[in-house]
């Protein structure tokens, strides 16, 4: 294949709400530039694409496809994202490596969550951006109403380029060109009209906006369009291109990809407007732009990973300064070692065409790379070169799981590896407190996606469970309590007695009258709490220099399982002021039983109370839908900290308990009909209601129950 250097490659990210057509354009503009022969389906599952089992069963995207299509002597590699929210890792991927984000909605149905979630990622990586408005031919489109919509949400920045030319029309009025554009059926390519009268005087006030928009960006522009009352067609491309990059315009273009109408425009207005490689640099972990040069050190920043069946695994990267060569020996920082570029190729979904070299701007797929994960910098020996890692958003749903058959847990462990480290927004952790392993990822068909994955991939089927809850167990009160242990069995027995206040650990210690501190200590223990011990131990009634320790293991190991449900403990004041010992009987052993035994007696004495984890959430959702949001969290004894308007959508803050939480992410779909999105994490414990703490206690009981 040809090779291309960055003026002449355009790299752009599909990216807007499940449905819009973002697999359609795409499949569009690979047959528009001839690397396909005919359109695919997604119904029949035979797009370029969506090309993995999971998408052909689903159809719907589930992986971030990456495509290249050759236009008019340019190259444009195209990014082809998920809409659905749970995947939205893949859209923030993308957006890393890509100069420009085509925003593709729906002309029938408004601006949607999906679209919404993508351009807030888009505005982090600060990406140049256009909207792609899709279905123009169907009668029920509005495409008016919509362009109202974009602009209220997203900025009268976003500027009109083109307008259907009448509903349900294969018509396109191009006002950069002020030409009309007619799409016969069956063909690629527009005849070029003049603009219909009806659309003229419409026309000519976009076309007049459009110019003005683009010389208030650029002064010599504007003196110019003072000068001539007008700009130049190549005036204009030159101002639209800095705008986009400038992000001070975000163009907007009509299409109906299915029937391939205002594709072929659009793929001309990538290659002439939309930036190149060498016109927006990469950002550099110390803050230095790193231009799209083919000399010079060779730096590429690895942005997924993925196995493929009979190849093995593609490390999907951007050449970012120098060429990429095979054989050529890079240094990886976040292993320290050595990399060896092996065969790479240009990707179109499972298709692949060998590349001699990767030139900086260009994206292609590396093979047989050792000990390389998504994230990583490749760079020349010697360079100092990082690329800033993406930053992958917080897991929002949660499951426990655990193989369906016994003995596979070691290869359960290993593809839980295997597909976490090719999708970093999948989490699985082993809390060793609970005895549960746990995976959470963006939503429920993130996990179903992921339990595919693992059969296919691992041969473990899985199933998932109800996650246990993190509780803990304080106290709320103050309480003494004594405990004797002796056991005598002949030879050397056991004595050791001992006396223990304990108090929540809350204020700085103020010691009763009788209480005479020697010293104090605090421990962090292994589930994240605080436990303040203080020796008041006096007269040397217990060796505290031979005991001491051996006192803390006994009331911690205690606390492992709480008194109450047996829960860990946390946030309690231990003070040891009384006992007693025998000169021959007396050891450690002794002394943790019998400060086990204390402390269990003296915490049931002193208002214990469970916690709960309390989970910081906002929702995002349609006006439409606030009401019922609210009252759902209400149900879950969630309370609302408050609300904001953001464009057509209300964010909900709320603090709701994590119990309540199982499963939000589906519900909350159900509530808002798909468009409604949350975030949880953790914020706090606190004491929960009496009703519900008799609740779990006594479902830890029964659990503990020997069968």
């Amino acid at each position: 294949m040809q090779v291309y250097d960055a003026d002449h490659i355009r790299n752009v990210v599909l990216a807007g709400h499940q449905g819009s057509g973002k697999t359609a354009l795409s499949e569009a503009m690979l047959h528009a530039s001839g690397a396909i022969p005919r359109l695919g389906s997604i119904e029949d599952g035979t797009t370029v694409s969506d090309y993995h089992p999971n998408e052909k069963e689903r159809q719907m995207s589930v992986f971030t496809s990456l495509l290249h299509a050759e236009w008019k002597g340019h190259k444009i590699n195209i990014l082809d994202t998920p809409g659905y929210p749970d995947f939205v890792s893949e859209v923030i991927a993308a957006m890393k490596v890509a100069d420009t984000a085509l925003y593709v909605m729906d002309a029938r149905s408004g601006v949607q969550v999906g679209t919404e979630l993508s351009w807030s990622y888009g505005e982090d990586t600060q990406t140049p951006a256009m909207f792609v408005i899709n279905h123009l031919d169907h009668a029920e489109s509005d495409f008016r109403t919509l362009i109202d919509q974009i602009q209220d949400r997203f900025g009268r920045e976003a500027t009109v380029v083109q307008i259907p030319g009448g509903e349900g029309t294969r018509s396109i009025i191009d006002v950069l060109r002020m030409k009309q554009l007619y799409y016969p059926e069956g063909s690629l390519e527009p005849e070029v009209e003049p603009i219909d009268a009806a659309f003229e005087e419409e026309a000519e006030e976009l076309h007049r906006t459009l110019v003005e928009d683009i010389a208030e960006n650029d002064m010599e522009l504007m003196e110019l369009y003072f000068e001539q009352g007008e700009l130049s067609e190549d005036q204009m491309r030159e101002g639209l291109r800095q705008a986009m990059i400038d992000r001070d315009l975000f163009p907007i273009f009509v299409t109906s990809a299915t029937e391939q109408i205002g594709v072929s425009r659009l793929m001309s207005f990538i290659d002439n407007v939309c930036p190149s490689p060498a016109a927006k640099p990469m950002e550099t972990l110390s803050g230095d732009p790193l231009y799209a040069d083919p000399e010079g050190d060779t730096t590429a920043f690895v942005f997924r990973t993925m196995a493929e069946e009979h190849v093995g695994e593609y490390s999907f990267t951007r050449a970012c300064h120098g060429t990429l060569e095979q054989r050529l020996d890079l240094e990886n920082p976040s292993t320290d070692g050595t990399v060896r570029i092996g065969p790479m190729y240009a990707i179109n979904g499972n298709e692949r065409d060998q590349l001699q070299k990767m030139v900086a701007g260009d994206i292609g797929a590396l093979v047989k790379l050792n000990d390389v994960s998504t994230n990583d910098t490749l760079r020349a020996p010697d360079s100092d070169v990082i690329i800033p890692p993406i930053e992958f958003p917080e897991p929002r749903y949660r499951m426990a799981v655990r193989a369906k058959q016994e003995g596979q847990e070691d290869k359960l462990a290993q593809g839980l590896h295997q597909i976490s480290a090719e999708d970093p927004s999948l989490v699985f952790k082993h809390d060793s407190l609970l005895n549960q392993l746990t995976l959470s990822g963006q939503g429920e068909m993130h996990l179903q996606i992921a339990k595919d994955r693992l059969k296919r991939r691992a041969g473990v089927e899985i199933e998932f469970l109800r996650p246990r809850i993190s509780y803990r167990e304080t106290i709320q009160g103050k309480a003494r309590e004594s405990y004797r242990h002796k056991k005598q069995s002949g030879g050397a027995g056991q004595f050791a007695d001992i006396s223990l206040l304990v108090e929540p650990n809350e204020d700085e210690f103020d010691a009763p009258s009788d209480v005479k501190v020697r010293g104090e200590e605090t421990v962090e223990t292994d589930w994240g709490a605080d436990i303040h011990f203080v020796d008041a131990i006096v007269g040397g009634v217990i060796d505290m220099n031979r005991f001491f320790t051996a006192i803390q293991k006994g009331i911690l190991n205690a606390m492992k399982e709480g008194p109450v449900a047996g829960f860990p403990v946390g946030d309690v004041r231990i003070v040891v002021y009384d006992g007693g010992m025998h000169p021959v009987d007396s050891n450690e052993a002794a002394f943790k039983i019998a400060a086990s035994q204390c402390f269990q007696y003296a915490f049931r004495d002193a208002k214990p109370v469970l916690l709960e984890p309390i989970h910081d959430v906002s929702v995002t959702t349609p006006d439409d839908y606030t009401g019922d949001v609210i009252s759902d969290i209400n149900t879950r004894r969630g309370r609302i900290q408050g609300i904001e308007t953001k464009g057509p959508f209300q964010r909900i803050v709320a603090q709701v308990p994590e119990a309540e939480l199982f499963q939000y992410s589906t519900a909350l779909r159900s509530i808002t009909h798909g468009r409604g999105l949350h975030h949880a994490s953790f914020s706090h414990y606190e004491a929960m209601p009496r009703n519900v703490q008799e609740e779990v206690v006594e479902q830890a009981t029964a659990e503990a129950a020997p069968a």
